[in-house]
């Protein structure tokens, strides 16, 4: 089953014949611009957006894992935060973001000669409420994956299978999912965030997300690490290294990590 969607997958791209992959380091766009090198070559390109919402250790994720699989990159700026619509932070904020991001890919396409756009979005992100998509759709994005009913699982097996050492690597939604919808989001709350989540890394945890709300950060662990943590972690360090961040209080959601958190509130408000 999975060996027939590989199947579908590099046929796909054989009819697209040059493709742009809107590529952010993450392994559903990593597993897609490597199965579009396979089959096209430098036909494919690989194009990371730089902007605050990405972590500078994600881009240079990115560039490390584009150089490995051999496929050709470039880095674009995108400007989504000078877009009011985006930085107030509204329920479709996503809406925003990918549409800023694809309205810089998709002129650079057409100069370049590439006839697709293609993203990483996978047949699980169709079921999740993802805003962005739709921005896609209406600027003629392809989403390969879903197109082909890959699921995150599978991304994974498939990523495996195809010899990519980051097929287990956690996912890393950009830094503006993070704050709760109606917060304004601003350069200085990105960085804070991002510099406490890559603290949190440094302690060797992998899946964890620290949200932002006001002047206090949540850190999110899964559950079955949440005992360990408080035991081990020397909580008035960690505490002395948000508060240098800019943070006021820091908690920890005793609910634990679970992906998509923020968006409850839509299920409570409908």
């Amino acid at each position: 089953m999975l060996s027939q969607k590989l199947d579908r997958l590099q046929k796909l791209f054989a009819e697209m014949n040059q493709a742009l992959i809107a590529y952010s380091g993450g392994i559903d766009s990593t597993l897609v611009a490597k199965i579009a090198h396979d089959v096209l070559g430098d036909r494919a390109l690989a194009v990371t957006a730089e902007s605050p919402s990405l972590l500078p250790e994600d881009l240079e994720d990115a560039r490390i894992q584009a150089a490995e699989i051999g496929i050709r990159h470039e880095v674009v700026r995108t400007h989504e935060l000078e877009n009011p619509n985006y930085a107030s932070n509204p329920v479709n904020r996503c809406y925003f973001c990918k549409s800023e991001l694809h309205d810089t890919l998709k002129p650079l396409a057409l100069k370049w000669g590439y006839p697709y756009v293609v993203d990483g979005v996978n047949a699980d992100d169709l079921s999740d409420y993802r805003p962005g998509i739709q921005a896609a759709k209406e600027r003629g994005v392809r989403s390969p994956l879903a197109e082909v009913g890959v699921t995150k699982l599978e991304v994974r097996e498939l990523a495996k299978q195809l010899g990519l050492p980051w097929w287990d690597k956690p996912a890393q939604p950009c830094l503006s999912s993070r704050f709760p919808y109606g917060e304004e989001i601003t350069i200085h709350k990105l960085q804070r965030v991002g510099r406490a989540e890559r603290y949190l890394r440094t302690l060797g945890l992998k899946n964890l997300r620290v949200r932002s709300e006001a002047d206090t950060a949540r850190i999110e662990l899964p559950p079955e690490q949440i005992k360990e943590f408080v035991l081990t972690t020397d909580l008035p360090t960690l505490v002395n290294e948000f508060q240098s961040y800019g943070f006021v209080y820091v908690t920890l959601d005793l609910e634990g990590y679970r992906s998509g958190k923020l968006n409850q509130v839509l299920q409570l408000t409908h």
